[in-house]
C-alpha cells in the first residue's frame, strides 16, 4: 500500500497520537516511516529587531533547539523499531513548517503524509492559514490528518 511514511511531530499529546497511528500504518503496510521535527532558524527576541541576541545566546538556543527536536525523532524511532518498523529520524530547519514538511516528502519519496491537525487560532489562522492546512492544499501525496 505505502512504501515511506512521513510523520511530523513536535511532541505535544497530539502529535503523539499521529505518531502512534503513523507507526502502526506502517507495520501494516510494511513501510519504511520518516519521523520529521521541524525547528525554526534563528531565536528571535521578544522585541523583534529592537533587542540584538549576541551570538553565543544564538548559538546556545539553536543547539538547545537541535538537541530538543533530536530527542523527539529519535523517541519515535525507538517506538517505531519496537512495532518492528524501520524508521528515520530527521530534524529540518525552517521558518515555514509546511514548505519543511513539503520538501522532506519530496526528498525522502515518501507516499503518505501523517500529521496532527492542530495550528494557529484566531486572528493568526484567518491571516495565514494552519500549516495543517497549507500541507493539504500543496501535498502531492495523500495527507492523513489526525484530531
Amino acid at each position: 500500500m505505502y512504501q515511506r511514511i512521513l510523520v511530523t511531530t513536535d511532541g505535544s499529546k497530539l502529535s503523539k497520537k499521529a505518531v502512534s497511528s503513523a507507526i502502526a500504518l506502517a507495520a501494516l503496510s510494511s513501510a519504511e516511516l520518516i519521523a520529521l521535527k521541524v525547528v525554526p532558524r534563528y531565536p528571535q527576541s521578544y522585541f523583534e529587531g529592537a533587542i540584538a541576541l549576541q551570538a553565543s545566546e544564538v548559538a546556545r538556543v539553536e543547539k538547545q533547539w537541535a538537541d530538543d527536536a533530536q530527542a523527539v525523532v529519535d523517541a519515535v524511532s525507538k517506538s517505531a523499531s519496537a512495532k518492528g518498523v524501520t524508521c528515520k529520524a530527521v530534524v529540518v530547519k525552517s521558518d515555514v513548517v509546511s514548505d519543511a514538511v513539503l520538501a522532506t516528502v519530496k526528498k525522502h519519496q515518501c507516499d503518505l503524509i501523517v500529521m496532527a491537525s492542530h495550528g494557529r487560532r484566531g486572528i493568526k489562522r484567518l491571516l495565514l492559514g494552519s500549516e495543517t492546512q497549507q500541507v493539504l492544499t500543496h501535498a502531492n501525496v495523500p495527507v492523513l490528518v489526525l484530531k
